[in-house]
């Protein structure tokens, strides 16, 4: 067995054997336990990662990344910086990270080109490659009719030739080397002054002569006999035939192949006193393995033999050998690899992602209506949350968006359409608001007013704009004969935005933070703002149940149609795997002729989907869920327990960061929420899956105007590269080395920071290949392997979709590739420092630069109450007796209450809120709410099957506990009968004769405000053991109940190493 430390952090027993048997003693040792050695594992790949937003001190030094900066942008003094527009200095430090992240991409980039162009020059230079391309070999058949003179090959077939004397073709061996018929120069530059006899030398003074009695060259020859060269052909020989017995007198110098068939027929015997002759003649004599005779080292290793070896290259040169140079070795071959690994990239990333694919989803079966159901009968569908986040979209995307998630083939009571509308905006070209236009599509709930009191919640903005406040509709959508419950949360602003603009706004990442907040307070059973109450009673009225029953959700943007099979088919894939922890589906385009603009975008949608997000979800690991159609698990089941998943604090603290500073963090906030949010999510759980299912469907609209465009791609350009170097760095996602996840992102960071190089290579090659005649395979390998990359990905439509037409799309792309690979990434990366939406969104009314995060005023936290929803739900009860007290009262004539009440009853949370809720039946209620007595009785209702009795969730009422000090007249509740045959544990409450903290609990923590720098939320609190940690209070200075440490019985964090 294996053993678990003791201490704080884990249970551990020790069993000591007796007369009894073995028993307990609660204490472990851990001599007496086997554990298995930690040999194989690293232990820095488990740690927990880091925060990526770290406050910087005062006195702190600055980091290496901004020295660095200032040192490359040294240049720039802050007066010039002030000239040019730029008097903060926040601004100033940003356009200096800005240019260093330039100054780097232009390194890499140039790191690339000389590795694709200058590398191959260097080692093999341009001389020595264009003469191992144009030898013609000594004895080639297909060669007939060529021979060499002086090392350079001329055609004696061309018509009007005439032969020199002494010449017969039919005895010559084509290639062969006939210098020897014309008259080599006696005294060559290099020869003048050397005495050996090879320097003076005279081909025409030995035996067989030069029939030819005069010197010639290439003129000579194309006057006098009408012989021309072959232009650039070299004589080459083979190391192999120097062994060949006709070339016997045939040696090698540097390359150079002499013929010396004249010197030796003419010195036949040593030249007494010729050291030069001595070493020829030991050269040629000495036993030589085959491919022999090289005399380049016997030269050049003696100095008085250096001058010589010049001096025989002019007078017996005859050709070279026509193996390539080491150097040219090692260039066609990193050629070839550079050249063939990308391809091969590329082949097996589009296989991986045809394979995923064309994939089929296990465990499903359609039933009478025809829709996807689980064919397991046991697997129950699970309840969801259909997110929209609006802005200022109009009518027509609107209704269009909300139908298609009511038309969904999926129960309708177990799904919620969740809106929000982010302020009270008016979308240019509409006549009414976004919030107007949502809630005249649903039908209210009577239940509740029509009007709702906006509810206040802590936003992710700065300043005083952390306090926003929102108005929360229930009701119902209407589809067809489909009544889907609905709730609509519009963000109106605090008091003083009414007159001002976009009253309200905070963007996208603040309306997700409403739900992600909401969940995981509800989960774990943490303190609430009155618009958390607001939403739990809500959906609570409309679903029948608690809210903590809902373990999906589903983002979806307000301009996206999701088709109706896809939102089974995503759940199938979560029933399917509990290891999946987010997933997302493929995004069509549904104007995808409404201009040129649009047309360019259709198969970069596809490809990024089917090619990208296929090959990733083969290492379960997608990098970016989009924002308009994913799905994300709320929490998962982990045996009895469950286990937090976007609702983890840990990623909800993160996401909601308000105080950016550095350009990395505002890259990764402000610009790209979907893609940071998906970071989080794999930094905090590498062992989980992010998938994508290619058989749910979403159609989108995209820009159709070009400059929008550009906008929306500088912002997903730039977020792309900020996170991916955040993803690089995780340590523990799937794989190892070059077959790991980590290996693919680092590529794909390297790919996505030289497009424009790669574009401009790319051009580069195109144009020299237009010039040159390709002769051989090698000069045709690049044209090869260019045009199987770029058509690769029709393989991949074959093999996927199998509709032709997106072959004509790709072509349509292939031909806006400077746009994709130059234009849009050059705008990006000098925009760095631009961290707005520009023209992505517009709203009637808005003033350039304007941007719901822009600090105004202080924060103040008492505007934002937080209490616990057992405190607001014991409060709601005594508010529902004092009025139904003051009615019995009233209706007897004696009502003091009544008499001194004026008005409308106050709110447990605000001033003015309505108390309308109702007690719903226990088998209705999630694990979190299961327990809470409903109806304020004595006793409780029992606790669920298989688990042990659960004390109250707030212990006894008293001070401290959450309930109001003795005798103020508030209620006092009892131990229910489970409670009073159990005494409180130390994960629930003091036991008998205990203090208020045990031995594992720790006194309350404080907590840092909202003006902190640590943003809306806190460090978490520890927790006690087996129990998951608290989330930190949103508050620092509220008045309010203690919390005690520890969170909801069967809630707990998971191990990012655990699945």
């Amino acid at each position: 067995m294996s053993g678990m430390p003791s201490g704080p952090g884990g249970r551990s027993t020790t069993m000591q054997q007796g007369s009894g048997g073995l028993q307990s003693h609660g204490t472990i040792r851990r001599g007496g336990t086997l554990n298995r050695g930690k040999t194989l594992s690293r232990p820095d790949r488990f740690q927990t990662p880091e925060t990526m937003f770290k406050k910087r001190k005062e006195n702190e030094p600055a980091s290496c990344w901004v020295i660095c900066s200032r040192i490359t942008t040294c240049w720039a003094l802050p007066p010039l910086l002030k000239m040019c527009g730029m008097p903060d200095k926040q601004v100033q430090q940003a356009w200096r990270e800005k240019v260093t992240l330039c100054v780097i991409i232009l390194l890499i980039g140039g790191m690339v080109a000389f590795l694709t162009i200058g590398f191959s020059f260097l080692l093999c230079p341009a001389d020595q490659r264009m003469g191992a391309q144009t030898f013609v070999r000594y004895g080639d058949g297909l060669s007939q009719g060529r021979f060499g003179i002086h090392g350079n090959i001329y055609d004696f077939t061309l018509p009007g030739t005439k032969y020199p004397n002494g010449f017969h073709i039919e005895d010559l061996t084509p290639g062969q080397d006939v210098s020897n018929l014309f008259r080599r120069t006696k005294d060559t530059p290099s020869c003048v002054a050397l005495s050996s006899a090879a320097a003076k030398f005279d081909n025409c003074l030995a035996p067989g002569g030069c029939m030819n009695n005069f010197t010639v060259n290439r003129e000579t020859l194309e006057k006098e006999f009408q012989i021309r060269p072959l232009q650039g052909r070299k004589a080459g020989y083979d190391w192999n035939q120097m062994a060949m017995p006709e070339l016997v007198n045939y040696m090698v110098i540097d390359g150079n192949v002499l013929n010396l068939d004249r010197y030796f027929a003419l010195h036949k015997n040593p030249v007494a006193g010729d050291d030069l002759d001595a070493v020829l003649r030991s050269v040629r004599d000495a036993p030589q393995p085959e491919g022999g005779r090289d005399a380049t080292k016997i030269f050049f290793r003696r100095e008085s033999l250096k001058e010589s070896a010049s001096c025989l290259v002019e007078k017996f040169g005859a050709g070279y050998i026509d193996k390539a140079t080491p150097g040219c070795f090692a260039s066609d071959l990193f050629m070839f690899v550079s050249l063939t690994v990308p391809p091969s990239k590329a082949k097996v990333q589009s296989l991986a992602s045809a394979a995923s694919s064309a994939a089929t989803i296990p465990n499903k079966t359609n039933n009478a209506n025809g829709a996807l159901m689980p064919a397991n009968s046991s697997v129950q569908d699970l309840h969801s949350v259909l997110l929209v986040t609006c802005y200022s979209e109009g009518e027509s995307s609107l209704r269009t968006t909300i139908e298609s998630l009511a038309a969904t083939e999926y129960p309708d009571n177990k799904k919620l359409l969740f809106i929000i509308c982010d302020g009270i905006i008016t979308g240019s070209g509409n006549d009414r608001s976004t919030p107007d236009i949502c809630s005249s599509l649903m039908e209210l709930d009577p239940a509740f007013d029509s009007d709702p009191t906006p509810q206040s919640y802590i936003a992710v903005a700065a300043g005083s704009k952390q306090h926003n406040r929102a108005k929360v509709y229930a009701g119902y959508f209407r589809w067809k004969n489909r009544r889907v419950p609905t709730v609509l949360v519009v963000k109106c602003g605090n008091e003083e935005e009414h007159e001002k603009p976009k009253a309200g706004n905070r963007g996208k990442r603040d309306s997700q933070l409403i739900l992600m907040n909401f969940f995981s307070r509800v989960t774990y059973n943490d303190r609430m703002t009155p618009l958390d109450y607001e939403l739990f009673r809500k959906i609570q009225h409309l679903m029948q149940v608690t809210p903590d029953k809902f373990e999906i959700v589903l983002m979806v943007d307000a301009d996206t149609k999701v088709y109706p099979s896809s939102l089974r088919l995503l759940m199938n894939c979560m029933n399917n795997d509990p290891l999946i922890m987010g997933l997302c589906g493929e995004t069509k385009i549904a104007n995808k002729r409404q201009s040129w603009v649009t047309a360019i975008q259709v198969f970069e949608y596809y490809i990024s989907h089917h090619l990208g997000k296929g090959f990733e979800s083969v290492f379960g690991g997608v990098t970016c869920l989009p924002g308009c159609f994913c799905m994300y698990r709320l929490k998962a089941r982990k045996g009895d327990d469950w286990v937090p998943i976007i609702t983890k604090p840990e990623i909800v603290q993160e996401y909601s960061q308000n105080i950016v500073e550095t350009l990395h963090q505002k890259n990764l906030l402000l610009l790209g929420e979907d893609r940071f949010l998906t970071t989080l999510m794999l930094r905090n759980f590498p062992n989980r899956k992010m998938m994508f299912m290619p058989q749910a469907i979403c159609k989108t609209v995209v820009p159709d105007e070009f400059n929008v465009l550009l906008s929306q791609r500088r912002r997903w350009i730039n977020s792309t590269i900020h996170n991916l170097l955040e993803l690089v760095l995780v340590r523990n996602l799937c794989g190892t080395f070059c077959f790991s996840m980590q290996f693919v992102i680092l590529m794909e960071l390297i790919g996505t920071v030289v497009l424009p190089v790669a574009m401009i290579l790319t051009v580069v090659l195109i144009v020299n290949l237009s010039v040159i005649t390709i002769t051989n395979l090698a000069q045709a390998a690049p044209l090869i392997l260019l045009v199987f990359v770029l058509t690769m990905p029709a393989i991949l439509i074959l093999l996927t979709t199998r509709k032709l037409i997106y072959i004509a799309w790709m072509f349509v792309y292939l031909l806006a590739l400077p746009v994709w690979n130059f234009v849009l990434p050059l705008y990006a990366y000098w925009h760095f420092d631009d961290f707005s939406w520009g023209e992505t969104r517009k709203v009637a009314g808005e003033a350039k630069g304007e941007a719901h995060g822009n600090a105004d005023g202080m924060f103040d936290s008492s505007k934002v109450p937080l209490k616990r929803w057992d405190d607001y739900e014991k409060a709601r009860v005594r508010q529902v007796k004092r009025i139904e007290r003051a009615e019995r009262q009233r209706v007897q004539g004696t009502s003091p209450f009544l008499r001194a009440q004026t008005g409308t009853p106050t709110s447990m949370y605000t001033d003015g809120g309505d108390v309308k809720s109702e007690v719903i039946p226990g088998e209705f209620l999630g694990p979190q709410q299961y327990h809470y007595d409903y109806n304020g009785r004595q006793t409780m209702n029992p606790p669920l099957a298989g688990n042990p009795p659960r004390p109250m969730m707030m212990g006894p009422p008293g001070p401290g506990n959450g309930g109001p000090p003795p005798g103020n007249g508030g209620p006092q509740r009892q131990m229910s009968q489970h409670q009073q045959q159990r005494p409180m544990t130390n994960n629930w409450g003091p036991g008998p004769g205990q203090g208020p903290y045990s031995q594992h609990q720790q006194p309350p923590i404080p907590m840092h405000g909202l003006g902190s720098p640590g943003g809306p939320m806190s460090p978490p609190m520890p927790g006690t053991p087996g129990l998951g940690p608290m989330p930190p209070s949103p508050l620092s200075h509220q008045q309010g109940p203690h919390i005690p440490q520890g969170g909801m019985r069967r809630v707990r964090s998971e191990n990012p190493m655990s699945p």
